[in-house]
């Protein structure tokens, strides 16, 4: 392709001549570009398809013109333009970036967005040469961990900083609603409209075109055969299609419940190994999460079943095969996304008792969490052995259980139980 041609096409996506629709503001990732950006390492976005990398990008790109850099010094690169589907190649890669040094005359060290960079094969090749000779300041994004993290690991090993992309936060949903939360006041005063907000969230979800189109289920459908078809059965050879989107949805129905291999190949009507590779795909496309047993014993995490979540309690609700709301379900969901985004790493406890979630930072478990929608007397009783069991063995003097709208605090000899609805806690 010439070399014009590239940089016309390349202009559409660019801020050379006009600016793109940024859509609203994401500040806690723009300041993570920000830290990144300033250890001069190549800064790695991931994240499931249609999480906001690429406004992202745009949004970064944008801040930091109207901080006064010369727009040509920016160039961004969507490897899913369909003008480029049969050019894309490392070679391309070369001929695109002549193109813009030479036609664009960046007037400084450019800064280069390679979105959606699994498409093109041996791409890290030319990101290491940039790197290497200073020649760029680089970010890269992709939707599949496991094809990034294999190039990620030979080639620019030690060279590169991570940032992970999920749907919107509980917060950031309020903030594209028109409602900002500033002061504790705030929160205060607009108590029910936001557990109206919350009812909403757990039912359409989080991502950011979904919810400016008020919860369009079909966007949801649609992202959900992207996954399916263009992020895993294209790029991992899959022909038993109809398998892997039943093995999907069963997953997306049973989140928060223990997963075997096995049962799950009974299920399916596929093999063990079959199962577990296809739930290894769905995992490497950030659709599912696998939540490991805790164990001092890497062997008896790996043996022991590991519990299901979803990436977004929309998609689930609109794909799963559910046959009644289930709030407990969409609690228990929801946490899990807030300590997997932000806590730490995060397991399950199974004791005599059981507890829904441990935080693990460094080597320490620093929270035990139960989740509970409603509490009864019955399941009170449950909730709290399983907290104390948990606190007991990791030596914890506070817990948490979080439900709908209960606050209280309990003492239990030397050890403090929290209760907090589950709106005020995604807002801590």
């Amino acid at each position: 392709m010439e070399k014009e041609k590239i940089i016309e096409i390349l202009d559409e996506w660019n801020f050379w001549s006009h600016t793109p629709d940024c859509g609203i503001l994401r500040e806690w990732y723009l300041q993570q570009f920000e830290d990144m950006m300033a250890t001069k390492q190549i800064v790695v976005i991931t994240g499931v398809r249609r999480s906001g990398k690429s406004t992202l990008m745009k949004q970064h790109i944008k801040k930091m013109i109207d901080r006064g850099e010369d727009r040509r010094n920016f160039l961004y690169f969507n490897f899913e333009e369909p003008k480029f589907i049969d050019e894309l190649s490392v070679k391309f890669l070369i001929d695109a970036f002549d193109a813009y040094l030479e036609i664009v005359q960046p007037t400084d060290t450019p800064n280069i967005f390679l979105d959606e960079i699994q498409h093109i094969e041996g791409w890290e090749r030319f990101v290491r040469a940039l790197h290497e000779k200073e020649s760029a300041n680089i970010f890269v994004s992709g939707s599949s961990a496991k094809l990034l993290s294999k190039e990620l690991g030979t080639a620019l090993t030690g060279r590169h900083v991570d940032i992970h992309v999920f749907p919107l936060s509980f917060r950031e949903f309020l903030k594209f609603n028109d409602l900002k939360l500033e002061t504790k006041l705030d929160i205060v005063t607009n108590k029910l409209k936001i557990r109206q907000m919350m009812r909403k969230y757990l039912s359409s979800g989080g991502f950011p075109l979904v919810v400016l189109l008020d919860g369009k289920t079909d966007i949801l459908r649609e992202y959900f055969n992207d996954v399916i078809i263009r992020d895993i059965a294209e790029r991992h050879k899959v022909t038993k299609i109809d398998k892997l989107r039943s093995l999907a949805k069963y997953y997306l129905t049973n989140v928060g419940a223990p997963a075997s291999f096995r049962k799950i190949a009974n299920f399916t009507g596929i093999s063990p190994n079959s199962a577990e590779r296809y739930s290894n795909h769905l995992s490497d496309a950030y659709m599912i999460f696998f939540v490991k047993k805790f164990s001092y014993s890497l062997k008896e995490q790996e043996v022991n079943p590991r519990k299901v979540y979803a990436i977004d309690q929309g998609l689930r609700n609109t794909v799963s095969f559910k046959f009644s709301e289930d709030l407990g379900k969409l609690y228990e969901n929801t946490v899990f996304l807030k300590l997997y985004r932000s806590e730490g790493d995060v397991y399950y406890y199974n004791g005599k008792n059981e507890c829904d979630f441990l935080v693990m930072k460094g080597e320490d478990v620093t929270q035990a969490i139960q989740v509970c929608y409603s509490l009864t007397e019955q399941n009170k009783k449950r909730e709290v052995a399983g907290l104390l069991e948990a606190m007991d063995e990791f030596g914890l003097s506070e817990g948490t259980i979080i439900t709908d709208d209960v606050e209280d605090v309990e003492e239990h000899d030397d050890k403090r139980i929290r209760y907090v609805g589950l709106w005020k806690w995604l807002l801590d």
